[in-house]
């Protein structure tokens, strides 16, 4: 696999000429021996492999970083594909602005969080980062394009949660959030188990712009899924004190903690993280409203420790996540069973309800409930995946491909009904299937 930045361009984005160019010298496209293939990388942060292509080349699009136009009146801000959410909530916070949706971390590109059609605490409220993208360039293998939900729709709605596989998205224009200050103002809430979150989640998160739920996997018997909510909204002015009132648009974030760069694998046992878990259920409020935090602390937490996923050892983790229908509430109950009952222990469970699936064809969101886990990788864990999806899809749910490094090809086509429709416009972009990925080519995604 080789890597070329698209750097150098400045506000002038690289033509379909010049991306066939890097391939064809990298990979000797002219020989017709070799069939290579091209994926854009943004930062990164992908847990699988969506944007890795053995073979093949990568396009590395950090050095398309440039705000191309701002519009602080209207809240409008185009700018190029590789800059980051942190890059730009640097910029539009201050000014009274932010970014539509947001997901745990603040170190995603832009083209990342369309291609993978990101979404955040507020899906329910806002659907996902796409739908508050007026427009967007893409430069496919033969052309350069102006998409959007009005201009070139098919190549719009294919490269929403396309995962990069219909070319290289240059620049966006993204209608942003006011904000009147940089504090959110949360509730918090402890639930007895999955149940009572379930409950409290479902009649009560019409009155929270953002929320969440973190859930004890390890928890049994009454106490199964026993859960904490946090809730919120965006701060006013009037909700502030004196004091943060003195600046109320501050933001700097920084990593205050820095995590060991090596730590045993296995630290992260049954044992350890149900000592964890126990206290950290025990000291979260029954009840707790009006609570004022900062934007950082309440959407990426985990962006403020420095090399955290060291904390899993040196085999690592796999993150899974999965979408399951409003209605299939058993279903949820039977999964978090199974995993409590496991030998494998999720660090981090999170769940969040989703509202309205877009048009889009291989977005992951569609209306449900999403449960998310970080588990550290042992033997057997694996198969015991496999085993939870075929549990999701046996309710018509799916596997969010961003965080995918294992899904097998035949679910695949189970979980994601429209892919045949997506295949064809791929194709009719791409007819020589140059784009790939290692998970396009896992998964059978484009068929040749």
């Amino acid at each position: 696999m080789s890597t070329r930045s698209i750097t150098g361009w400045g506000k002038t984005s690289p033509s379909a000429a010049q991306i066939i160019d890097i391939v064809s010298s990298d990979n000797k496209l002219d020989k017709g021996s070799f069939k290579p293939f091209i994926i854009p990388r943004g930062m990164g942060r992908s847990y699988g492999d969506a944007a890795q292509s053995a073979g093949g080349s990568v396009l590395l699009t950090s050095g398309l970083n440039s705000v191309i136009d701002s519009d602080f009146e209207k809240g409008v801000i185009t700018v190029e594909s590789g800059i980051s959410l942190d890059e730009l909530m640097r910029l539009i916070i201050p000014q009274g602005w932010f970014v539509p949706v947001t997901p745990g971390t603040r170190f995603v590109s832009i083209g990342g969080a369309i291609a993978a059609d990101i979404h955040g605490k507020n899906h329910h409220k806002d659907g996902t980062f796409s739908q508050h993208v007026l427009s967007a360039q893409i430069t496919t293998l033969n052309a350069k394009l102006e998409i959007s939900p009005n201009q070139n729709q098919d190549l719009w709605w294919a490269t929403v949660g396309g995962m990069g596989l219909t070319g290289l998205i240059t620049q966006a224009t993204i209608q942003l959030q006011k904000i009147s200050t940089s504090k959110m103002i949360v509730d918090t809430e402890r639930t007895q188990d999955l149940e009572q979150a379930l409950e409290k989640m479902s009649s009560g998160d019409q009155n929270y712009q953002h929320s969440v739920a973190w859930i004890d996997c390890l928890a049994k018997g009454k106490s199964l899924g026993r859960s904490i909510l946090l809730r919120g909204n965006h701060a006013t002015l009037d909700d502030l004190n004196p004091k943060q009132r003195q600046n109320p648009l501050e933001f700097n974030p920084k990593s205050r903690i820095k995590a060991p760069s090596s730590m045993p694998s296995g630290l992260l046992n049954k044992l350890t993280v149900g000592a964890f878990n126990q206290a950290w259920y025990q000291k979260a409020p029954k009840f707790k409203t009006g609570q004022i935090t900062s934007i950082p602390s309440f959407f990426h937490p985990l962006d403020g420790v420095l090399r955290w996923n060291s904390l899993y050892g040196s085999r690592g983790f796999i993150q899974y996540q999965f979408v399951i229908p409003f209605g299939t509430e058993s279903m949820l109950r039977a999964i978090v069973e199974k995993i409590s009952h496991s030998s494998f222990a999720p660090f981090l469970t999170v769940l969040k309800r989703f509202g309205e699936q877009n048009k889009a064809m291989m977005s992951f969101p569609m209306l449900g409930w999403t449960l998310a886990l970080d588990i550290a990788v042992k033997p057997g864990l694996s198969q015991f995946l496999d085993t939870l999806d075929d549990m999701v899809a046996s309710v018509g749910g799916r596997v969010y491909l961003a965080k995918d490094s294992r899904l097998r090809p035949e679910l695949f086509e189970m979980m994601y009904p429209n892919i045949n429709q997506w295949r064809k416009i791929q194709k009719q972009y791409d007819p020589n299937a140059i784009m790939g990925s290692d998970l396009s080519r896992r998964l059978g995604l484009i068929k040749i």
